[in-house]
């Protein structure tokens, strides 16, 4: 167990951290709830009472006021827990939802058998395809989505195409990455061509953001990077998630999480929903999307050295990874075709 200053800093702001769940009740006239407890996140402040849910982001970016104006049009079968509040001030916004039943998916994974895992997944395709077949509502805020593309614009690749220039001028980024980039780019971009933006992608489909309640999927929640888009869009994440899942979860069972327990699941969500991956040059548009997603983190997050100086998965070495053949894609489809 630790302790010392780091503990005291840790209680501390968790300490302030429910001073604010507790302000964002009074706010919406909820009163001081009989008890009120931390739920693990990856992203977001989350507060559980016996009734509610408790969202808070402190970046300001207005992504959870997003997800309230979404909500409305988001389809039963996404078991989306009904919004009881929403609003934002004193640089955060926030949602109070009704709890539902279950913990996430992720975290239930570890300690699940293969027929529970296997069910679970054939729900949660049940339940993604009528995610997918929901119309975008007019008026949805526009977000930076970690892929870099524009939906719906004449040129949906600008956002990637500005981010290759802006990489050019990252301390410890090669120039020559940045052109072998650039080329792989221009390859790879017939295969996106204008898209539309008529239909809903989830924008970040991992198992943390799915409940389970022991024997089914109970919802499907965190909507706060939905978007339009073309619904193969949401493999990225996915496919993501399945390679290097100890990096989508809560930290207090990051441990927990292993790569050999998930090397199921793509097989398994192809086999529910074929139409997901029946799409013209899907090898090349999730490469793509691979890459503009680990380049737009690399800009957010600047190599502090060169390559061989950084984590494994840092952006920087998982870009040189997939350009190399080496990304966890290339892995995933010499595993489909065994």
């Amino acid at each position: 167990m630790q302790s010392g200053p780091a503990a005291a800093d840790r209680v501390g702001m968790n300490a302030l951290a429910q001073v604010r769940a507790l302000h964002v009740l009074a706010a919406a006239k909820l009163g001081r709830p009989a008890h009120i407890e931390p739920a693990s996140s990856v992203t977001n402040e989350v507060w559980l009472t016996p009734e509610h849910v408790v969202r808070i982001n402190r970046r300001a970016t207005g992504r959870l006021r997003r997800e309230a104006t979404l909500a409305p049009v988001l389809p039963p079968a996404s078991g989306y827990p009904g919004i009881i509040a929403a609003g934002d001030g004193g640089g955060m916004d926030w949602l109070i939802l009704r709890r539902k039943p279950g913990v996430p998916l992720a975290r239930a994974w570890p300690s699940m058998d293969t027929a529970a895992r296997r069910s679970a997944v054939r729900q949660l395709a049940t339940r993604l395809r009528q995610i997918h077949a929901t119309a975008t509502p007019d008026g949805l805020p526009p977000l930076e989505t970690p892929q870099l593309l524009d939906a719906g614009a004449l040129f949906p690749l600008a956002p990637l195409q500005r981010a290759l220039v802006e990489a050019r001028h990252v301390p410890n980024v090669p120039g020559s990455l940045v052109d072998d980039l650039t080329a792989r780019v221009g390859e790879l971009a017939p295969a996106i061509g204008a898209f539309g933006a008529s239909t809903l992608i989830h924008g970040d489909l991992t198992f943390e953001n799915v409940l389970w309640d022991g024997t089914r999927v109970s919802a499907i929640i965190d909507f706060e990077w939905s978007r339009g888009a073309p619904r193969d869009l949401d493999l990225d994440v996915f496919l993501r998630m399945c390679a290097y899942p100890f990096l989508h979860v809560a930290a207090d069972y990051e441990q927990l999480t292993h790569e050999r327990d998930y090397a199921d699941v793509p097989s398994w969500l192809a086999d529910d929903y074929p139409e997901l991956f029946d799409v013209p040059r899907l090898a090349e548009r999730l490469e793509l999307y691979s890459l503009a997603f680990d380049l737009h983190e690399l800009l957010q997050f600047p190599p502090v050295g060169a390559a061989p100086q950084l984590p494994k998965l840092h952006a920087l070495n998982r870009l040189g990874a997939t350009l190399g053949g080496r990304g966890h894609l290339t892995r995933w489809y010499a595993a489909s075709l065994r």
